[in-house]
């Protein structure tokens, strides 16, 4: 009777941890990347601490200046600095 109980216990372990796996690839499916030298005001406003007001001069900016040589030049841009890149990182791309 202990080893069923054992056994029971052991596939209940193994059926938690397949579904946080499962949750966990699924979550990281739906990762977005947001590159900022094509993206329009609409989507850049999906990167956190970016509001309509910094979405559109990021557009300005790029306009302006040209495609962003690197992620981190959106510092760039008045207004944004280090801490909302730091924020957006894994998400900003230029490709």
């Amino acid at each position: 009777m202990k080893k069923v109980k054992r056994l029971f216990a052991l596939v209940v372990i193994v059926s938690m941890v397949l579904a946080l796996v499962s949750v966990a690839l699924a979550v990281q499916a739906e990762k977005i990347n947001i590159n900022i030298n094509k993206a329009s005001v609409e989507e850049l406003i999906k990167l956190k601490k970016i509001g309509q007001k910094y979405a559109e001069r990021i557009v300005a900016y790029r306009e302006k200046n040209g495609p962003f040589a690197k992620p981190e030049d959106i510092i760039n841009v008045k207004g944004i600095g280090q801490k909302t890149f730091d924020l957006n990182a894994d998400i900003i791309t230029i490709k």
